[in-house]
């Protein structure tokens, strides 16, 4: 259950955040985004939470909101309410775009099982002969269609995203989506990470912003990093995400059969929490 906070409204709730207005109606433009611990596998919520993953998440996004040249959703002139501020941000309400900006740096996970099926991801043609775990020889971009709570994203390519939101948008989301994910390349990089593939969500300002960063940015929910030496060596790299909770319930679990079983073991808890600690850790000691 979403929980109850003076002068704020909730509104919607979605598989990890929950959405609240500002009963002050001269703050009618803003929304409070409060991180849960909840996780979420193959669209279904699990148990129990996560200890730490909300404050963890809002900790990554604004370390990244901080680094990167593009504008973004926050306002910093409005507080959270005292009892969520360590994983809480007041946002700009955004016209927000009906497209995952997906970008791929690395073969891996679904990108990789639709390239052996096709040698392409999203219509996007690869070369031949590639590896899970490849690096790709230039970043790609592989749009999906959001869908709605409860629903599974789909994958489209390029000329889908201009049907929904026209030829200038469609190409300002991509190139914006592979300048980002160049520049944060680059950060991970020196925190001793390689960031594989990662989504990004934007939004139009009403007032005037035509492209704004929306949403969670980076963080281990909508990236996947690998350790950097782990994988020069070309060891098996585990992820620095919550693949490992996939990875966990395919091994009990038909993905072609019902809904996968929703309640996680707790040493599976404890390593996920860590993780997440452990991603937040590496990223802000490297760049103090």
């Amino acid at each position: 259950m979403p929980e109850k906070l003076p002068g704020w409204k909730h509104f919607y709730s979605g598989k990890i955040r929950d959405l609240y207005e500002s009963e002050d109606p001269s703050q009618s433009d803003l929304v409070l985004i409060v991180a849960s611990d909840r996780i979420s596998a193959f669209d279904n919520i699990l148990s129990p939470a996560i200890p730490g993953k909300g404050e963890n998440l809002t900790a990554i996004t604004n370390f990244w909101f901080e680094k990167l040249n593009v504008p973004n959703h926050r306002v910093d002139s409005v507080d959270a309410p005292s009892e969520v501020a360590h994983r809480a941000t007041v946002a700009k309400k955004l016209e927000m775009y009906p497209v995952e900006c997906v970008v791929r740096g690395y073969i891996a996970g679904s990108g990789y099982k639709e390239y052996l099926a096709t040698g392409e991801i999203c219509g996007i043609k690869l070369p031949e002969g590639l590896k899970d775990g490849d690096k790709l020889p230039e970043p790609i971009f592989t749009p999906a269609f959001k869908a709605e709570l409860g629903e599974h994203d789909q994958n489209i390519d390029f000329a889908k995203v201009v049907e929904l939101v026209g030829e200038e948008v469609a190409q300002k989301l991509r190139s914006t989506s592979i300048e980002i994910f160049k520049q944060a390349s680059k950060i991970a990089l020196q925190a001793g990470l390689v960031l594989a593939d990662t989504k990004f969500e934007f939004g139009r300002d009403p007032k005037g912003q035509e492209l704004v960063l929306a949403d969670e940015v980076l963080t281990p929910d909508s990236s996947r990093y690998w350790d950097k030496e782990a994988y020069e060596q070309g060891k098996t790299v585990e992820s620095f995400d919550k693949q490992i909770v996939r990875n966990w319930l395919l091994q009990i679990w038909d993905p072609e059969g019902s809904n996968p079983p929703t309640v996680l073991s707790p040493e599976l808890v404890e390593k996920v929490s860590s993780r997440y600690a452990e991603l937040r850790k590496k990223l802000t000691d490297a760049n103090q």
